[in-house]
């Protein structure tokens, strides 16, 4: 339902409505920061947190309405199954960056969108879902028994959320018990501020390796989900305060060419986050001021790089395949089983890179024989 005329264009505010939405997209979030900082030890999560807590609140201010502020997933699974460096992760977000921005100001979103077909893009998502379940298998075996119980509190939460409204926290939850059993265990960790950021420069093959390996697979995620969708969203649910693909892609290009050179993960928008905050009750950018204090708490939670440690495995595998399924249910709404499926196939066959690729050429190869049957028909044939 789009929002009233009589709610619409209050501006900020913060109620309890406004703190259930904040946390409506906390489920796709952590998981895959975590994930990364697990993998790449040469990357500090606090200063994922940092950037990610300060573009929530810029974006509140900005736009005035709950517009969330997600990790790429795409350069988060990958990075999670091959376990890349912190350079190779800052130069695919100063690259990113770089070409959001540039589409951004001269107004080229909607022109490149419509040439990627729809299929090869569920095919990506399909294969993410696929290298994520096959990361967090690896996770719940070593840790068996707490992967069960975290996956029974997600399943609880996703069954409340669709019966009522609910705020779906069970990675939150998940994630505070995994904490609260790691403390019981093994002790507080020492007591750190964060960090000061530092530039990282990457250097020409962590540009190379970033680009073919983590930019390529999430261009198409992007330009689909967390602009074209999220643009179309916002009009669907606030008419008057509707925001345009360029302006969207603009503020992607700006946070990842600040964020990423100084430790933060690649960043972007996103329909479903917009749907899940929304769904929870966001209805203005207090929603995103809520969420970015609460991720700012984080931040200087696991300042202290111990903290990972004190987290079973079994939360990581269990959030993992959350994100997993997250990603796979929007697969299946695809014109083209066939390429959905040879991209996700090929994905962890030879790659997402190449997988993506060769699903473009099977998809235009695909929309030219058709074009030709068509035209080889007669009318009233």
């Amino acid at each position: 339902m789009a929002e009233s005329a009589g709610t619409e264009g209050r501006g900020i505010r913060i109620t309890l409505e406004e703190v259930a939405g904040a946390v409506g997209d906390f489920g796709t979030i952590f998981p895959i920061l975590l994930g990364v900082a697990i993998v790449c030890p040469d990357v500090n999560i606090s200063h994922f947190f940092l950037f990610l807590a300060a573009w929530f609140i810029i974006a509140g201010f900005y736009y005035r309405l709950p517009i969330p502020i997600e990790p790429m997933k795409a350069i988060g699974a990958i990075v999670i199954a091959e376990g890349l460096s912190g350079g190779e992760i800052a130069a695919s977000g100063i690259v990113v960056g770089a070409l959001f921005l540039l589409l951004g100001l001269v107004g080229g979103m909607t022109w490149i969108g419509e040439r990627i077909p729809r299929s090869v893009i569920r095919g990506v998502q399909a294969g993410l879902a696929l290298l994520l379940l096959k990361t967090s298998l690896g996770y719940i075996l070593a840790d068996a028994l707490f992967a069960a119980f975290s996956i029974g509190i997600i399943v609880l939460f996703f069954v409340a959320s669709q019966r009522a409204r609910v705020p779906d926290i069970s990675a939150l939850l998940v994630l505070l018990i995994g904490l609260a059993v790691g403390i019981a265990t093994q002790g507080l960790p020492p007591f750190r501020l964060i960090p000061l950021p530092a530039l990282i420069i990457p250097s020409p093959a962590d540009f190379l390796a970033g680009t073919w390996d983590l930019v390529l697979p999430q261009i198409p995620l992007t330009l689909a989900n967390a602009i074209l969708a999220t643009s179309l969203l916002t009009y669907d649910l606030f008419p008057k305060k509707g925001v345009d693909p360029d302006k969207l892609s603009r503020t992607i290009g700006a946070m990842n060419l600040v964020a990423t050179p100084l430790g933060g993960f690649p960043m972007c928008h996103g329909a479903g986050g917009l749907a899940a905050m929304y769904r929870f009750g966001a209805r203005t950018g207090g929603a995103n001021i809520v969420a970015g204090l609460f991720i700012l708490i984080f931040g200087v939670a696991f300042a202290p790089p111990e903290v990972l440690t004190l987290i079973p495995l079994g939360v990581f595998g269990a959030l993992l395949v959350f994100v997993a399924l997250e990603l796979g249910k929007h697969s299946v709404k695809t014109e083209s089983y066939l390429v959905t499926g040879v991209i996700a196939v090929l994905t962890l066959a030879i790659g997402l890179t190449f997988a993506f690729i060769l699903g473009m050429v099977l998809a235009y190869a695909l929309q030219r024989r058709a074009g030709r049957q068509g035209a080889g028909q007669k009318p009233g044939s």
